[in-house]
């Protein structure tokens, strides 16, 4: 299935009081590259998550980005610090006693102080982990859904672009193949109306078997055949990898340089100004195919 290389999707997921929420988004890159950001405490779990991706992403520049929010009371630890409370109670008790102050000294005017409790988050213990796992494999299952499915709707699309212009090289190629055996046979008449005219009053004959010997070496160095039925092979095989349902981009390059390859040799060996339009039309709908190419996995 062809898929582009360049994606967006994202998901909310809720459980148990705790809530992720994932975002992928993808660029081109010639080779596989995951970069994930998440909460430190969550650092045990980067490795399933690239496992998770890697199974889907195979080619790009992809960001994860996963947030984390606990609404469980399970997840939160308060801890008072018993010394730093009889400290300060102390210290109001000698203050009172100093000042002959009356007013007593309450729970309130411990726990206003913001040294005096301790605040542990994310203290989570073995059940609480692998809920934890279970939430956030739901999340990210959720996000690579939506993100398969903007590339493959990007894919498509691309797909039927691609199809459209390979179309347009096999028309010029059409015609390229018609023009070339013009070519030899406007040479030989160009050939024989030259040397006709220089032996013209002479009484000289010109040899026919160097003159169809002349007109053979031509046809041989301008000869077109081979790199035709190659182009016309490589433009059947890029429909047959657009249909494959494996990764097609490195195909797919590797094909688009042999289409160059052969445009470019057609190109040399044109001494032709009709052929030679053909082949700069026909590079410029290979180059286009090339550019599309560049975005798919």
């Amino acid at each position: 299935m062809i898929r582009s290389m360049t994606g967006y999707g994202r998901s909310e997921y809720i459980s148990s009081n705790r809530r992720f929420k994932i975002e992928i988004k993808s660029v081109n890159h010639r080779y596989g590259d995951i970069t994930i950001k998440l909460p430190r405490f969550l650092n045990a779990f980067e490795d399933n998550v690239r496992k998770r991706v890697a199974s889907v992403i195979h080619r790009g520049k992809a960001d994860v980005f996963i947030y984390f929010e606990s609404y469980s009371a399970k997840d939160v630890s308060i801890k008072a610090n018993a010394a730093f409370a009889h400290a300060y109670f102390d210290a109001l008790k000698n203050l009172s006693s100093e000042f002959g102050l009356k007013d007593e000294i309450t729970l309130p005017m411990l726990a206003s102080h913001t040294e005096m409790f301790t605040v542990e988050k994310d203290s989570y213990d073995e059940t609480a982990w692998a809920e934890l796992t279970e939430t956030l494999n739901h999340a990210l299952d959720d996000a690579l859904a939506s993100f398969n499915g903007m590339r493959e709707a990007e894919g498509a699309a691309l797909r039927s672009d691609i199809l459209i212009k390979r179309e347009s090289v096999r028309a010029l190629v059409n015609r390229i193949k018609e023009r070339a055996p013009e070519i030899a046979e406007e040479y030989s008449r160009r050939l024989r109306a030259k040397i006709t005219e220089a032996f013209s009053g002479t009484g000289h004959v010109p040899d026919e078997g160097r003159l169809l010997t002349e007109i053979a070496l031509f046809a041989d160095k301008a000869g077109i055949d081979e790199e035709i039925t190659r182009l016309e092979s490589h433009l059947s095989q890029l429909g047959s990898i657009l249909e494959a349902p494996e990764q097609a981009g490195r195909k797919l390059d590797f094909l688009v340089q042999e289409l160059n390859r052969e445009a470019n040799t057609i190109g040399a060996k044109s001494n032709d100004a009709a052929l030679t339009g053909f082949v700069v039309e026909m590079k410029s709908e290979i180059e286009k195919i090339r550019e599309q190419v560049q975005n798919i996995e």
